[in-house]
């Protein structure tokens, strides 16, 4: 038996959340005794592939139809799902992700799978197959029992260390036959962001608030948000008062984001706001209310006046770097 890793891709890489599948799936194989292999679809060149082999991947499977780049779901699904009964797998190990999610759920029917979402740690095989998963966006977790042959773990995003030190793995073509059905969705059109950094796969976010005071003050934001290599994002009231695009709205009803680090620029820190960046790994704030809820849940502090601070803190890290 073997565990199988769907990967993502995009701009020609793969994506920072499939490489922390990989490394969790490395993990489950040392323990399990499995190799690990991994499915990318789409065009992209070897070479980008073979990096999953730092990450613990032995191998590479590469279904190299350019349709699959649309992320067509129905596609995805039926290709991975060739892909795991040919590689003889019994654990499908794939990121949490919008993509991630969709073709889990049907691949689970498909393949008579248990599916555990929100995975942040190693299966408990003492007495049956027991998985951790973060619940109440990051509030609580549970223990989920599967006790299907086959598994399907959807690992949370900065939830396993990101293994690194791998040798490139090999990257084997493979045959999948896809139907003319399998692409009944179609993708007419596709808007993205012009940020230079995704904000959902970014490693570092600033965020500002209505203490920004305007969309003529948003350029403190991403000068810092440039000197440290990080997207931009918002939160709902700035997006609401049209200051910001609705793609930058960070929460609950935006887009969720964990990065390594999150700085919170005069946001107040409503609940709904805190739900979208929990899973961050450290919180910065900077608010000059210093009985502002956000600080309950920071790392790290500020007090002060962002119109002087900002700055001064972009001047220290281009100096840094």
């Amino acid at each position: 038996m073997s565990i199988l890793v769907y990967i993502e891709h995009a701009e020609g890489a793969i994506k920072k959340t499939s490489l922390e599948a990989v490394s969790y799936a490395s993990a489950l194989g040392e323990k399990e005794g499995k190799e690990v292999v991994a499915v990318a679809l789409g065009a992209i060149e070897e070479s980008a592939l073979a990096k999953a082999g730092s990450a613990g991947a032995q191998k590479v499977l590469h279904v190299a139809d350019k349709k699959l780049n649309d992320g067509v779901i129905q596609a995805h699904a039926s290709a991975v799902g060739q892909a795991f009964e040919q590689s003889g797998a019994d654990t499908l190990v794939l990121a949490k992700s919008s993509l991630g999610d969709a073709v889990a759920a049907r691949l689970s029917v498909k393949l008579k799978a248990g599916l555990a979402s929100n995975v942040v740690a190693l299966p408990e095989e003492n007495g049956g197959y027991k998985v951790r998963r973060s619940i109440y966006t990051g509030k609580a977790f549970t223990d989920t029992v599967i006790t299907t042959a086959n598994k399907i773990l959807a690992v949370k995003k900065n939830a396993v260390p990101l293994k690194s030190d791998g040798a490139d793995a090999g990257v084997e073509a493979l045959e999948v036959a896809l139907a003319e059905s399998d692409f009944a969705a179609k993708i007419t059109s596709t808007d993205k962001a012009s940020d230079e950094i995704s904000l959902p796969e970014a490693d570092i976010v600033v965020s500002g608030g209505r203490g920004m005071k305007g969309p003529e003050n948003w350029s403190l934001i991403e000068d810092l948000a440039k000197a440290m290599g990080a997207a931009t994002g918002c939160s709902k009231p700035v997006s609401d008062s049209g200051w910001r695009p609705h793609h930058e709205h960070v929460g609950q009803t935006g887009v969720k984001v964990a990065p390594s680090l999150y700085v919170a620029v005069g946001i107040s820190g409503a609940i709904q706001h805190l739900a979208g960046v929990n899973a961050s790994k450290y919180i910065l704030v900077i608010n000059k209310d210093p009985e502002a809820p956000f600080f309950k849940a920071a790392d790290y502090g500020i007090v002060g006046d962002a119109f002087e601070i900002l700055p001064k803190l972009t001047e220290a890290v281009k100096a840094i770097k």
